[in-house]
């Protein structure tokens, strides 16, 4: 059914005419497929929406840890909105000839892992829900990538240091998808990186979860094979012509369905134990507007995605082996 009229969320701080619904605007409920709608992050220059005000208190005053780490958290923005400022550029007026898109992917997957050891990439092509209402995304491809963070630090959440931590992922990310579209321009094909929530008009998920990265969990994000959902995402698309990549099953269902363990550890208890409905897709799905309100209050959280068994260090490869063992011995 369809949330025409849901209670409304508590607030950090109190609003004069209270936003809509964060879970309206993401259409829980909603049985007609459609694009996804802003919410939550505000890209500069656009028009305000509902959550601006929340979002502002976290980047100016609750940012990281407070007033003063606030500043810090408007500092690395900048860093990244400086270091993306070469999403796009001039394309190299001699185009390579790519006679195999499959020698093509493999040699892009080359490229990256050979620059950003530890990274994962994948590729599919854009589809019309993969981007945001408004937006417009030009190329045909998409190459996303997944970037680990420091599994030490992180394990510090809510606390300052990890909201840090997630900062240096987004720029290490977004270094990667810069370099990236910037090779494949000097190939003479037309490529654009989308590497910060608050710039791009491209979902990272979606795509990731097409390219082969990962699952979607229980919590919201991606849970991948390597790093479960210790990463940060960005992608690339090109026109240069690629062979795509499938999904993958690592057992991520077979886990969430059962697995209670950051449905008890979220604060404000906004991880759901059954999928949802979700603009016409039946899928995991978060409480907005539990969710969100308290993200902002405490500097950020994550606090789910390192209490799920996927994220301690080692332990994917062992855990997916033993899910499909174990579904196939059922069947």
């Amino acid at each position: 059914m369809k949330l025409d009229n849901p209670p409304p969320p508590e607030y950090v701080f109190k609003y004069h005419k209270q936003p809509k619904s964060g879970n309206v605007t993401n259409g829980l409920g909603e049985s007609q497929v459609r694009r996804a709608t802003r919410v939550f992050h505000w890209p500069f220059g656009k028009p305000p929406h509902h959550w601006q005000a929340l979002d502002l208190h976290f980047n100016l005053i609750g940012g990281m840890g407070g007033p003063y780490m606030g500043y810090g958290m408007i500092w690395q923005r900048l860093w990244n909105l400086w270091q993306i400022r070469r999403a796009n550029g001039p394309v190299a007026p001699k185009r390579r000839e790519v006679a195999d898109p499959e020698v093509m992917a493999d040699e892009i997957k080359a490229y990256i892992q050979k620059h950003f050891t530890e990274s994962i990439v994948g590729i599919t092509r854009v589809i019309p829900t993969d981007i945001v209402d408004g937006e417009s995304v030009d190329f045909e491809y998409v190459i996303c990538v997944g970037q680990p963070m420091e599994r030490d630090i992180m394990l510090q959440v809510p606390k300052p240091a990890a909201g840090w931590e997630v900062m240096r992922g987004y720029r290490r990310v977004s270094k990667q998808a810069v370099k990236l579209a910037a090779h494949i321009r000097s190939l003479g094909w037309e490529a654009k990186a989308h590497a910060d929530p608050k710039t791009g008009s491209l979902l990272h998920i979606p795509p990731a979860i097409r390219a082969g990265l990962g699952e979607l969990g229980k919590h919201g994000s991606i849970i991948t094979r390597e790093w479960g959902s210790n990463v940060r995402l960005a992608a690339v698309t090109t026109n240069l012509p690629l062979a795509i990549d499938v999904p993958v099953d690592i057992g991520v269902d077979d886990l969430c369905v059962t697995c209670r363990r950051c449905t008890l550890d979220c604060p404000p208890g906004a991880i759901m134990d059954s999928k949802q409905m979700v603009r016409g897709v039946e899928k995991w799905y978060v409480d907005f507007d539990k969710c969100v309100p308290y993200f902002a209050e405490n500097s950020g959280c994550a606090i789910c995605i390192q209490v799920c068994p996927w994220a301690e260090p080692g332990r994917g490869p062992k855990l997916s082996e033993t899910l499909l063992a174990k579904r196939r011995k059922a069947a």
